[in-house]
């Protein structure tokens, strides 16, 4: 297996308008990221993932951009970023931004030439069809809801948007639209950035023909199976990697809805050809509805998580690179979703969750606040909520007798992105110490109780707690590359593997159960002396032959 600088780093995700605000109007900003850079280097992570700070009409919160080279207003300006970046460089930590070219904005020149007329040099940068008598196209729906067709009266056909209206799809089959691409990343790679996220990625190559897809809760037809992972998906990295990439030291992750295995060795494969790594969805799906969507409430069975996770590590081993990853700005926060964020339970429980995963082999993230153990929000009505996806969902499956009101405010609650989206927690002064004006959207009441200025202070705190953990990961090579075995798959309430390299033999046992679990290490476990890496609950010596596991303890013992 390579040995990468990406394979040996801990990401942290920063969703910019959540971040820090400096000016007080109420949205986080590049001031506000760069007064918080020593506060990333004491927790010990080496890169940033910096969610879209582009030029935007913020539909989508950036991710329906109008300008590539541009910054948006609210967060600064290109001046204000140089300086960030020229001071994360200078703190020894790296930069990665996102890249979003599944789609642009509706307000990009492209799609404002493109829709001008139909014989526009713009007009196939994006999808553009005839309708089929008065209904669009085909019958894909949108993943934010409605169909993914807006029909254009100026020209009288329909674009293609896999989300938003606003979000028209580019056309990836014209060289032209890849060569213009192609040359932005490299003016932002120039500029000395470190790498790129992509946003859905695997999502840039439809089937042609653009078949009708089947048809889910009797509204739309699922448009995946002919846009995920298309027929020129991996030619287009490819070719990606071959003029751009290859030429720079960085890293690339993709995001890579309805990846598969299979699928996952193409794209992050070890021979180097496309990406450094990918993220997958598939243990994000666990506690999907039975219906088919996301909006649920029923947590998600360990067995099959264990399961997910597992095969995820097996299967890519020596031929591929993982990501690991809880939570980010789409996905609602940890330890309200894995663990238990009571107050009883919350601190325990996220140690529990950030030890499981960072024992892992594979690239670990963190998301801004996890780190604290920030919890979901607990919002009454749907219009506290500002999230485009759960907002048209609210509006659809409620509208179209689904569900009802009570219920998708319940599993709004759950699973919303509006979750991540609440301003981190700095102090316990007004709104959190995040603004001084009224932030964009509410601030998580619980901030007196959760925030970093009292968990810096704190030497037991989740803060802490996830710097030893990045500290061991530095230390000790076999939590970077050694291989993986899962233990007792079909245990409810313990979570154990082993990881293995060079003689060196590591235990990581972590009890997902509000109730004492008893957990039968490993034999070579108990006749072999050892050290424990580290404990959330107890300090453990050694490894007996029964073990009384507390309520979310979890710990990793090497031999």
């Amino acid at each position: 297996m390579k040995k990468t600088w990406w394979k040996e780093s801990v990401v942290y995700q920063i969703y910019p308008r959540s971040f820090c605000d400096s000016n007080g109007d109420g949205i986080g900003d590049l001031n506000g990221i760069l007064s918080k850079l020593d506060y990333l280097k004491e927790l010990g992570i080496d890169v940033i993932w910096l969610s879209p700070v582009y030029q935007s009409p913020n539909d989508d919160n950036g991710y329906d951009i109008s300008d590539y080279q541009a910054i948006m207003a609210e967060f600064g300006t290109m001046e204000d970023f140089d300086r960030l970046l020229f001071q994360i460089h200078k703190l020894g930590m790296r930069l990665v931004m996102d890249l979003v070219v599944n789609h642009t904005s509706d307000e990009h020149p492209w799609f404002t030439e493109s829709r001008s007329s139909r014989d526009n040099p713009y007009r196939d940068y994006y999808i553009w069809r005839e309708g089929n008598g008065n209904c669009p196209p085909n019958n894909w729906g949108s993943v934010f809801g409605g169909s993914a067709w807006e029909f254009d009266e100026h020209t009288n056909m329909y674009y293609l948007h896999l989300f938003s209206k606003k979000q028209p799809d580019l056309n990836w089959e014209n060289p032209t639209v890849r060569e213009e691409v192609f040359q932005m990343m490299k003016w932002w790679l120039d500029k000395g950035i470190d790498g790129f996220r992509m946003d859905v990625i695997s999502m840039i190559s439809k089937t042609p023909g653009l078949p009708n897809g089947p048809v889910q809760n009797g509204l739309y037809g699922d448009a995946s199976p002919y846009t995920v992972n298309g027929p020129r998906v991996h030619e287009y990295l490819q070719q990606m990697n071959r003029e751009v990439l290859s030429r720079y030291d960085v890293m690339t992750v993709g995001e890579t809805p309805g990846v598969t295995v299979e699928e996952a060795r193409k794209y992050a494969g070890e021979e180097g050809d496309e990406l450094s790594m990918v993220f997958q969805f598939e243990h994000m799906g666990l506690d999907d509805h039975p219906l088919g969507f996301k909006w649920n409430d029923t947590p998600p069975k360990l067995v099959k998580l264990k399961a997910t996770l597992s095969k995820w590590q097996t299967e890519l081993a020596g031929k591929a690179w993982n990501s690991l990853y809880w939570s980010n700005h789409d996905q609602p926060r940890a330890v309200s979703r894995f663990g238990d964020d009571s107050p009883k339970h919350r601190v325990q429980s996220a140690k529990m969750l950030a030890t499981c995963l960072h024992m892992m082999q594979g690239t670990p993230y963190i998301y801004q606040g996890e780190e604290l153990g920030m919890t979901n929000i607990s919002f009454e009505t749907i219009s506290q909520y500002r999230d485009i996806e759960s907002l048209n969902a609210f509006r659809e499956l409620t509208g179209n007798g689904i569900l009802t009101q009570p219920e998708m405010l319940r599993y709004l609650r759950r699973k919303s992105r509006d979750n991540a989206r609440t301003p981190m927690q700095w102090d316990d002064t007004l709104n959190a110490g995040f603004t001084t004006g009224e932030p964009w959207i509410e601030v998580n009441p619980n901030y007196p109780q959760i925030n970093a200025k009292q968990q810096i202070a704190d030497p037991d705190s989740v803060y802490r707690y996830y710097q030893k953990l990045i500290r061991l990961r530095k230390t000790h090579r076999i939590i970077v590359y050694g291989s993986y075995e899962l233990l007792d798959p079909n245990d409810e309430t313990i979570f154990a593997y082993t990881r293995k390299m060079e003689g060196q033999k590591l235990l990581c046992a972590c009890n997902f159960s509000s109730r004492e679990e008893v957990f039968f290490p490993p034999e070579e476990f108990i006749v072999r002396p050892g050290v424990c890496l580290i404990d959330n609950a107890v300090a453990r010596y050694c490894c007996e032959s029964q073990m009384t596991l507390q309520p979310y303890e979890a710990f990793v013992y090497l031999i």
